[in-house]
């Protein structure tokens, strides 16, 4: 079960998000345009911000969360999302003493594939510490372990890099594992900046059209929209 814990954040993300646009316009600092802005402002200016593409104040808000229950699979597809900072349980300095791994639905709607998975994997988890046992380095009898492993970390990403991340990793199309751990992530910024949780979509929705080959079905693709030009 995959678990996300939003452990620290930008106090009040939104309104520092747009005091931080309108300290390029503004004859007065930060501070003080904090103070001023009002709700309904700071909805208008991040609306603002979104529809023209200026998306440079929305570095000045981060969130870090706490996950748990991922594949090593799919920390593998999220660090490679670069803007942002991971610490992650290491496998060289951590014993893994459950057998604690994902199994994706696919497999466990094949009960013959899926005994077979469990007993492989059990069985990779058993040579892990036989080969510990008999002194193997953790850092080496690692080698033996399946991408199926959970992990922990810790995410930090700012709402730039969050809203991009989103625009792919919540596309249907993406991988189920890592739909799943972004859905989560959703959910925690849209309890505490409502108005940036709701740009935590695929970018089909802010495009009007799916820009990959083949459309989840949501919205047409761009040769469809044009007409198959």
């Amino acid at each position: 079960m995959i678990y996300v814990s939003l452990i620290s954040y930008t106090p009040d993300p939104e309104r520092t998000i747009a005091a931080a646009a309108r300290v390029s316009t503004s004859p007065v600092g930060a501070t003080k345009l904090m103070e001023k802005l009002t709700p309904e402002a700071v909805d208008r200016l991040l609306t603002q911000l979104l529809a023209s593409g200026h998306l440079s104040p929305f570095e000045h808000a981060s969130f870090t969360f706490a996950i748990e229950g991922i594949s090593r699979v799919t920390s593998h597809q999220l660090v490679r999302h670069r803007m942002a900072s991971y610490t992650q349980q290491s496998q060289r300095y951590v014993s893994l003493k459950k057998a604690d791994y994902v199994t994706p639905a696919t497999i466990s709607a094949r009960p013959e594939l899926e005994a077979k998975y469990h007993d492989m994997v059990r069985d990779c988890h058993r040579l892990y510490h036989e080969m510990l046992d008999a002194g193997i380095p953790a850092e080496d009898a690692r080698y033996v372990l399946p991408g199926a492993m959970e992990t922990r970390l810790v995410m930090t990403m700012n709402a730039r890099e969050l809203i991009h991340v989103c625009s792919l990793r919540l596309c249907l199309r993406a991988q189920w594992e890592i739909v799943a751990l972004f859905e989560r992530v959703k959910a925690e910024v849209e309890r505490v900046a409502p108005r940036l949780g709701a740009e935590l979509k695929p970018k089909c929705y802010r495009l009007g059209y799916c820009d990959e080959a083949e459309s989840c079905g949501i919205f047409p693709t761009a040769k469809e929209v044009s007409g198959g030009k």
